[in-house]
Protein backbone atom coordinates (compact mmCIF):
# COMPACT_ATOMS: atom_id res chain seq x y z
CA UNK A 1 0.00 0.00 0.00
CA UNK A 2 2.75 2.45 -0.90
CA UNK A 3 2.04 5.81 -2.50
CA UNK A 4 2.02 5.97 -6.26
CA UNK A 5 5.24 7.01 -7.95
CA UNK A 6 5.61 9.31 -10.93
CA UNK A 7 5.20 7.91 -14.44
CA UNK A 8 8.20 5.84 -15.46
CA UNK A 9 9.53 5.38 -11.91
CA UNK A 10 9.05 2.65 -9.32
CA UNK A 11 7.23 3.60 -6.11
CA UNK A 12 9.55 3.86 -3.15
CA UNK A 13 9.37 0.83 -0.86
CA UNK A 14 8.39 1.57 2.72
CA UNK A 15 9.81 -1.24 4.95
CA UNK A 16 7.31 -0.42 7.71
CA UNK A 17 4.35 -1.34 5.47
CA UNK A 18 3.65 -5.07 5.18
CA UNK A 19 3.55 -6.33 1.63
CA UNK A 20 0.60 -8.52 0.62
CA UNK A 21 2.62 -11.73 0.84
CA UNK A 22 3.57 -10.88 4.43
CA UNK A 23 -0.01 -10.38 5.65
CA UNK A 24 -1.60 -13.64 6.79
CA UNK A 25 -4.73 -12.13 8.35
CA UNK A 26 -6.40 -8.76 7.86
CA UNK A 27 -9.56 -7.25 9.37
CA UNK A 28 -10.90 -4.12 7.67
CA UNK A 29 -13.72 -2.35 9.49
CA UNK A 30 -15.24 -5.63 10.66
CA UNK A 31 -18.56 -5.50 12.52
CA UNK A 32 -20.42 -8.58 13.77
CA UNK A 33 -23.87 -8.34 15.34
CA UNK A 34 -24.49 -10.67 18.28
CA UNK A 35 -27.62 -12.66 19.09
CA UNK A 36 -28.89 -9.84 21.30
CA UNK A 37 -28.67 -7.34 18.45
CA UNK A 38 -25.67 -5.53 19.97
CA UNK A 39 -22.30 -5.53 18.16
CA UNK A 40 -20.03 -8.38 19.25
CA UNK A 41 -17.31 -6.66 17.18
CA UNK A 42 -17.54 -3.05 16.04
CA UNK A 43 -15.45 -1.60 13.19
CA UNK A 44 -12.34 -3.66 14.02
CA UNK A 45 -9.24 -3.16 11.85
CA UNK A 46 -5.82 -4.83 12.24
CA UNK A 47 -3.52 -7.23 10.44
CA UNK A 48 -1.15 -10.05 11.34
CA UNK A 49 2.08 -10.58 9.45
CA UNK A 50 4.09 -13.76 8.97
CA UNK A 51 5.73 -14.86 12.22
CA UNK A 52 4.01 -12.17 14.29
CA UNK A 53 2.17 -12.63 17.58
CA UNK A 54 -1.00 -10.83 18.63
CA UNK A 55 -2.15 -10.97 22.26
CA UNK A 56 -5.83 -10.03 22.59
CA UNK A 57 -6.98 -8.86 26.02
CA UNK A 58 -10.45 -7.88 27.18
CA UNK A 59 -13.23 -8.58 29.64
CA UNK A 60 -15.39 -11.70 29.38
CA UNK A 61 -17.92 -11.20 26.60
CA UNK A 62 -15.83 -8.42 25.09
CA UNK A 63 -15.43 -10.06 21.68
CA UNK A 64 -12.18 -12.02 21.95
CA UNK A 65 -13.62 -15.42 20.98
CA UNK A 66 -15.82 -13.86 18.29
CA UNK A 67 -12.73 -12.26 16.76
CA UNK A 68 -10.88 -15.59 16.59
CA UNK A 69 -13.85 -17.46 15.13
CA UNK A 70 -14.39 -14.74 12.54
CA UNK A 71 -10.72 -14.92 11.57
CA UNK A 72 -11.14 -18.64 10.86
CA UNK A 73 -14.38 -18.11 8.96
CA UNK A 74 -16.47 -19.81 11.65
CA UNK A 75 -18.54 -16.62 12.09
CA UNK A 76 -19.49 -14.28 9.25
CA UNK A 77 -18.84 -10.54 9.31
CA UNK A 78 -21.95 -8.39 8.92
CA UNK A 79 -19.87 -5.42 7.76
CA UNK A 80 -16.27 -4.99 6.64
CA UNK A 81 -13.82 -7.42 5.11
CA UNK A 82 -11.64 -10.28 6.36
CA UNK A 83 -8.77 -11.70 4.33
CA UNK A 84 -6.92 -14.89 5.26
CA UNK A 85 -3.69 -15.73 3.41
CA UNK A 86 -4.58 -13.04 0.91
CA UNK A 87 -8.02 -14.45 0.12
CA UNK A 88 -11.24 -12.64 0.97
CA UNK A 89 -13.19 -14.98 3.25
CA UNK A 90 -15.96 -12.52 4.15
CA UNK A 91 -18.49 -14.25 1.89
CA UNK A 92 -16.48 -17.34 0.96
CA UNK A 93 -18.50 -20.56 0.75
CA UNK A 94 -17.83 -23.32 3.27
CA UNK A 95 -16.25 -25.66 0.71
CA UNK A 96 -13.45 -23.22 -0.09
CA UNK A 97 -13.11 -22.21 3.56
CA UNK A 98 -12.67 -25.86 4.50
CA UNK A 99 -9.58 -26.13 2.30
CA UNK A 100 -8.16 -22.76 3.36
CA UNK A 101 -8.34 -23.76 7.03
CA UNK A 102 -5.77 -26.48 6.40
CA UNK A 103 -3.16 -23.77 7.00
CA UNK A 104 -4.79 -22.67 10.26
CA UNK A 105 -4.61 -24.22 13.72
CA UNK A 106 -7.22 -23.52 16.39
CA UNK A 107 -7.04 -24.25 20.11
CA UNK A 108 -10.59 -23.94 21.43
CA UNK A 109 -11.47 -23.02 25.00
CA UNK A 110 -10.93 -25.95 27.38
CA UNK A 111 -9.17 -27.81 24.53
CA UNK A 112 -12.39 -28.74 22.69
CA UNK A 113 -11.50 -32.42 22.35
CA UNK A 114 -13.90 -35.13 21.15
CA UNK A 115 -14.75 -37.24 24.19
CA UNK A 116 -15.56 -40.34 22.14
CA UNK A 117 -12.18 -40.38 20.37
CA UNK A 118 -8.83 -41.52 21.68
CA UNK A 119 -6.04 -38.98 21.97
CA UNK A 120 -4.58 -40.38 18.76
CA UNK A 121 -7.91 -39.92 17.00
CA UNK A 122 -8.30 -36.37 18.27
CA UNK A 123 -4.87 -35.28 17.08
CA UNK A 124 -5.24 -37.12 13.77
CA UNK A 125 -8.60 -35.48 13.04
CA UNK A 126 -7.24 -32.46 11.05
CA UNK A 127 -5.02 -34.73 8.97
CA UNK A 128 -7.71 -37.20 7.94
CA UNK A 129 -10.47 -34.63 7.43
CA UNK A 130 -8.75 -31.87 5.46
CA UNK A 131 -8.81 -32.58 1.75
CA UNK A 132 -5.94 -30.22 1.01
CA UNK A 133 -3.62 -32.32 3.17
CA UNK A 134 -4.21 -35.57 1.27
CA UNK A 135 -2.58 -37.69 3.95
CA UNK A 136 -1.16 -40.71 2.16
CA UNK A 137 -1.96 -43.55 4.53
CA UNK A 138 -2.43 -44.58 8.13
CA UNK A 139 1.29 -45.00 8.75
CA UNK A 140 1.97 -41.40 7.67
CA UNK A 141 -0.81 -40.06 9.85
CA UNK A 142 0.30 -42.11 12.85
CA UNK A 143 3.86 -40.85 12.45
CA UNK A 144 2.73 -37.22 12.37
CA UNK A 145 0.47 -37.73 15.40
CA UNK A 146 3.19 -39.47 17.39
CA UNK A 147 5.75 -36.76 16.59
CA UNK A 148 3.33 -33.99 17.54
CA UNK A 149 2.34 -35.65 20.82
CA UNK A 150 6.03 -36.06 21.55
CA UNK A 151 6.36 -32.31 20.93
CA UNK A 152 3.90 -31.67 23.79
CA UNK A 153 5.41 -34.52 25.85
CA UNK A 154 2.32 -36.73 25.71
CA UNK A 155 3.31 -39.50 23.31
CA UNK A 156 2.40 -42.09 25.95
CA UNK A 157 -1.28 -41.04 25.93
CA UNK A 158 -2.16 -42.05 22.35
CA UNK A 159 -4.53 -44.86 23.37
CA UNK A 160 -6.24 -42.97 26.19
CA UNK A 161 -9.43 -40.92 26.10
CA UNK A 162 -9.72 -37.24 27.12
CA UNK A 163 -11.60 -38.15 30.31
CA UNK A 164 -8.52 -40.06 31.47
CA UNK A 165 -6.30 -36.97 31.35
CA UNK A 166 -5.93 -33.96 33.61
CA UNK A 167 -7.11 -30.53 32.48
CA UNK A 168 -3.58 -29.44 31.69
CA UNK A 169 -2.89 -32.57 29.68
CA UNK A 170 -6.09 -32.11 27.69
CA UNK A 171 -5.01 -28.58 26.88
CA UNK A 172 -1.66 -29.89 25.65
CA UNK A 173 -3.47 -32.41 23.44
CA UNK A 174 -5.50 -29.48 22.10
CA UNK A 175 -2.26 -27.74 21.16
CA UNK A 176 -1.04 -30.91 19.46
CA UNK A 177 -4.23 -31.10 17.39
CA UNK A 178 -3.92 -27.41 16.49
CA UNK A 179 -0.35 -27.73 15.19
CA UNK A 180 -0.24 -31.27 13.76
CA UNK A 181 -0.72 -29.91 10.22
CA UNK A 182 2.16 -27.45 10.75
CA UNK A 183 -0.05 -24.43 10.02
CA UNK A 184 1.28 -20.96 9.22
CA UNK A 185 -1.14 -19.33 11.67
CA UNK A 186 -2.56 -20.58 14.98
CA UNK A 187 -5.45 -19.16 17.02
CA UNK A 188 -5.38 -19.80 20.77
CA UNK A 189 -8.62 -19.13 22.66
CA UNK A 190 -7.93 -18.70 26.39
CA UNK A 191 -5.24 -21.42 26.45
CA UNK A 192 -4.58 -21.13 30.20
CA UNK A 193 -8.12 -20.52 31.50
CA UNK A 194 -8.90 -22.55 34.63
CA UNK A 195 -5.36 -23.87 35.04
CA UNK A 196 -3.09 -23.45 38.04
CA UNK A 197 -0.10 -21.11 37.52
CA UNK A 198 2.47 -23.89 37.06
CA UNK A 199 0.38 -25.73 34.47
CA UNK A 200 -0.46 -22.43 32.75
CA UNK A 201 3.24 -21.66 32.36
CA UNK A 202 3.79 -25.13 30.89
CA UNK A 203 1.09 -24.47 28.30
CA UNK A 204 2.56 -21.09 27.44
CA UNK A 205 6.04 -22.59 27.07
CA UNK A 206 4.65 -25.02 24.48
CA UNK A 207 2.96 -22.17 22.58
CA UNK A 208 6.22 -20.20 22.51
CA UNK A 209 8.10 -23.33 21.42
CA UNK A 210 5.69 -23.89 18.52
CA UNK A 211 5.95 -20.25 17.46
CA UNK A 212 9.73 -20.14 17.49
CA UNK A 213 10.60 -23.56 16.05
CA UNK A 214 8.31 -23.15 13.04
CA UNK A 215 8.10 -19.33 12.80
CA UNK A 216 4.35 -19.68 13.24
CA UNK A 217 2.17 -16.59 13.52
CA UNK A 218 -0.16 -16.61 16.51
CA UNK A 219 -3.25 -14.77 17.69
CA UNK A 220 -3.96 -15.49 21.35
CA UNK A 221 -7.00 -14.37 23.32
CA UNK A 222 -6.34 -14.46 27.04
CA UNK A 223 -7.43 -12.98 30.34
CA UNK A 224 -3.95 -13.39 31.82
CA UNK A 225 -1.51 -10.56 31.20
CA UNK A 226 1.25 -12.95 32.29
CA UNK A 227 0.59 -14.98 29.12
CA UNK A 228 1.23 -11.92 26.98
CA UNK A 229 4.34 -11.01 28.92
CA UNK A 230 5.77 -14.46 28.34
CA UNK A 231 5.01 -14.35 24.61
CA UNK A 232 6.61 -10.91 24.29
CA UNK A 233 9.69 -11.46 26.42
CA UNK A 234 10.78 -15.07 25.99
CA UNK A 235 11.99 -17.20 23.10
CA UNK A 236 12.53 -20.94 22.84
CA UNK A 237 16.18 -21.98 22.81
CA UNK A 238 16.46 -25.21 20.76
CA UNK A 239 19.94 -25.91 22.15
CA UNK A 240 18.90 -25.95 25.80
CA UNK A 241 15.29 -26.98 25.18
CA UNK A 242 14.14 -24.20 27.49
CA UNK A 243 12.70 -20.72 27.27
CA UNK A 244 15.17 -17.88 27.45
CA UNK A 245 14.46 -14.25 28.21
CA UNK A 246 14.79 -12.23 25.04
CA UNK A 247 17.22 -9.36 24.83
CA UNK A 248 16.33 -5.98 23.38
CA UNK A 249 19.93 -4.80 23.07
CA UNK A 250 21.40 -7.55 20.92
CA UNK A 251 23.28 -9.57 23.53
CA UNK A 252 20.80 -12.46 23.74
CA UNK A 253 18.11 -14.15 21.69
CA UNK A 254 16.10 -11.70 19.64
CA UNK A 255 12.84 -10.41 21.08
CA UNK A 256 9.68 -11.61 19.34
CA UNK A 257 7.39 -9.46 17.24
CA UNK A 258 4.50 -9.28 19.71
CA UNK A 259 1.73 -6.71 19.67
CA UNK A 260 -1.06 -6.31 22.21
CA UNK A 261 -4.70 -5.55 21.48
CA UNK A 262 -7.46 -4.64 23.93
CA UNK A 263 -11.15 -5.09 23.14
CA UNK A 264 -13.88 -3.21 25.00
CA UNK A 265 -17.43 -4.29 24.17
CA UNK A 266 -16.34 -5.31 20.68
CA UNK A 267 -14.28 -2.21 19.91
CA UNK A 268 -10.52 -2.29 19.48
CA UNK A 269 -9.50 0.40 21.98
CA UNK A 270 -5.75 -0.31 22.07
CA UNK A 271 -3.14 -1.73 19.72
CA UNK A 272 0.59 -1.52 20.37
CA UNK A 273 3.70 -2.88 22.07
CA UNK A 274 4.01 -4.03 25.67
CA UNK A 275 5.72 -0.80 26.70
CA UNK A 276 2.95 1.24 25.08
CA UNK A 277 0.34 -0.89 26.82
CA UNK A 278 1.97 -0.43 30.21
CA UNK A 279 2.23 3.33 29.76
CA UNK A 280 -1.40 3.75 28.64
CA UNK A 281 -3.45 6.16 30.76
CA UNK A 282 -6.75 4.75 29.56
CA UNK A 283 -8.44 3.36 32.70
CA UNK A 284 -10.01 0.43 30.84
CA UNK A 285 -6.74 -0.57 29.17
CA UNK A 286 -4.77 -0.16 32.39
CA UNK A 287 -6.83 -2.71 34.28
CA UNK A 288 -5.34 -5.52 32.17
CA UNK A 289 -1.73 -4.62 33.05
CA UNK A 290 0.06 -6.09 36.04
CA UNK A 291 1.97 -3.29 37.68
CA UNK A 292 4.76 -3.99 40.12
Amino acid sequence: MGSAGTIGTEPEHDPTVKQNDDVLLRFEGVTIIGFDGAPALKDVTFDVGAGETRVVLGAAGGGKTVLLKAAAGLIRADEGRITLFGQDITRMDELHLFDLRSNVGFLFQEGGLFDSMTIEGNVAYPLVNQRARKAADYAEVEKAVRETLRFVELEHTMDRFPSQLSGGMRRRVGIARAVVTQPRLVFYDSPTAGLDPITANTIMALIVKERDIRSTAAVMATHRYQDGQLMANFRYNPHSGELQRASRNGDGVEASSTQFMVLNEGRLVFEGSQSELESSRDPYVSQFVLRR
